[in-house]
């Protein structure tokens, strides 16, 4: 079989090593900054010989909906993970989106893995080692959790949960892999540690950028196509003085509507909340009480930095998310604001170093999407007519690549 065929999309199987990364929280400023500094080279050459453009990822702009998006090619309405944390409407738990089963999708990955394709998914974060790893019938193993003989490959311990290094080991495994023909179809998915702390143009957002440049030229160097794109920018979400910009929904409204009236789940919350709080743009409403919906509605859309204020099945349609698993209200925050639930929720105190940098919502949305080499004129006509979205990186960089 020479095509695999995934939600309505058929994919050729590799003819040379494809190495998708996510480089999770890339927001474009990063890589601009990183041209303008000529601290990009290999980039640059695929800027210049491959193919660029910046692309939409899914809603809620976290990390867990997108990178199941990009290895299903679709949206969260289809494959039903809408976020990195939930409340089931059935049960009232509040629970981490990690369990495969939660997936109303199949993977590329595990198709092509089934089909013969020898595949690897490495991840840093091994809260998404499960869902990537799902059916796959290959490799996959997180950066967090490497074992002895990926240590081993890659030549050096697993890193700290919080450091650059969670991302670039990644890449160096993904590179052991093609490098000892363990790997045709890989699948490479970082951390946004580093820009969650630092800034464009940042030192250290600059280094990690080059080092990430310099891993993506030897893949490049052992014939691999190369696709990367990110799940989510990332903004700044400080006031002038350094604190947190920041609106406590659950608080709020409670006090607005009266105690208990609404529970507020924020989607962004996962292991790694040092660097942002469990702080996001993006926060979901559920009502206990009898509070009208859209006077709770009406009362958060008068807030300065509130972005947007829907309703389920509004929420549902415009950010194509699953309706079954929807709040009753989706608020989002502006470029510079984030949304928590109540004060006692969220630890601030590991902030104090840094200015708080997040994402979630639509201020976050657009990312860059890289190939390493040329696509056809057909799939440039594609991108410049219609949509382009995070999750088409696998159909250009299978489908789409012309040599």
């Amino acid at each position: 079989m020479d095509t695999i065929e995934l939600n309505g999309r058929r994919y050729r199987r590799p003819t040379r090593p494809t190495a998708v990364i996510c480089a999770d929280g890339c927001d474009p400023s990063y890589l601009e900054a990183g041209f303008a500094a000529g601290a990009l080279p290999a980039l640059a050459r695929c800027r210049e010989g491959g193919f660029y453009a910046l692309a939409d990822a899914a809603m809620p702009t976290f990390t867990n909906p997108n990178n199941v998006s990009i290895v299903t090619g679709v949206s969260p309405a289809e494959h039903g993970i809408a976020g990195n944390f939930m409340l089931d409407r059935e049960t009232g738990a509040e629970i981490m989106m990690t369990d495969p089963e939660l997936m109303h999708s199949d993977t590329l990955l595990a198709l092509m893995s089934r089909a013969g394709v020898a595949t690897a998914a490495v991840t840093a974060k091994d809260k998404l080692r499960r869902m990537l790893g799902h059916r796959l019938e290959g490799i996959c193993f997180s950066s967090e959790k490497a074992p002895p003989d990926v240590e081993a490959m890659v030549g050096r311990g697993r890193p700290d949960m919080y450091s650059a290094d969670l991302s670039l080991f990644v890449l160096d495994a993904g590179i052991r892999l093609v490098e000892e023909g363990k790997a045709a179809l890989l699948y490479l998915s970082l951390s946004d540690y580093v820009q969650h702390g630092h800034a464009p143009g940042a030192a250290e957002a600059l280094s990690f950028h080059a080092e990430l440049d310099r891993r993506v030229a030897r893949l490049v160097e052992l014939g691999c196509v190369v696709g990367m794109t990110a799940d989510h920018g990332m903004n700044d979400k400080a006031l002038p003085g350094g604190e947190p910009h920041l609106i406590l929904v659950e608080d709020l409204l409670n006090e607005r509507f009266g105690a208990g009236s609404v529970r507020v789940i924020c989607p962004i919350t996962d292991p790694f909340v040092r660097h942002h709080g469990a702080l996001g743009s993006f926060v979901r409403v559920y009502r206990k009480g009898d509070a009208p919906v859209e006077a709770m509605a009406a009362t958060l859309r008068a807030l300065p930095g509130i972005d947007e204020v829907l309703d389920r099945d509004e929420a549902s349609r415009r950010y194509e998310l699953p309706w079954d698993r929807e709040a009753d209200l989706v608020v989002t925050g502006d470029r510079n604001t984030v949304l928590g639930a109540t004060a006692s929720e969220h630890d601030l105190s590991e902030l104090a170093g840094h200015r708080l940098r997040s994402h979630g919502g639509r201020g976050e949305q657009v990312v860059p999407f890289v190939l390493s080499h040329p696509v056809s004129a057909e799939y440039r006509a594609k991108a410049g007519s219609a949509r382009l979205r995070n999750f088409d990186i696998f159909d250009y960089a299978l489908n789409g690549v012309t040599n």
